[in-house]
């Protein structure tokens, strides 16, 4: 099956951020835009997430360890992990998780 995001409803996450999903058997994937100075504030979940930045430049703390993403990065976010974003300019990224996220459905 082929999707196209421009297709997919948006869900605001918080301020700044939104998100497009497709849901899969497995797995749930999200087109993200963040705008600049968004903050995803500290928080966890049971899905493993991979977050790819297509473009910007993502601050991210997970486990306590801060690093910078830009676009050709990727990390993977273990379950329960705390984790945390903060948007150092506009971004976009692909989050992947794994088991599918039936609260962004």
């Amino acid at each position: 099956m082929t999707y196209k995001f421009s297709g997919i409803p948006k869900k605001k996450l918080i301020e700044g951020i939104i998100g497009q999903y497709i849901h899969t058997d497995t797995n749930t994937i999200g087109y993200i835009t963040i705008e600049k100075g968004a903050i995803l504030p500290a928080h966890s979940h049971i899905h493993e997430q991979i977050t790819q930045v297509i473009s910007g430049k993502l601050e991210m703390t997970i486990d306590g360890v801060t690093q910078v993403l830009e676009p050709d990065s990727i990390t993977v976010i273990p379950s329960n992990a705390i984790h945390s974003a903060n948007a150092l300019t506009n971004c976009i990224v692909i989050d992947t998780f794994s088991p599918v996220r039936e609260d962004y459905k």
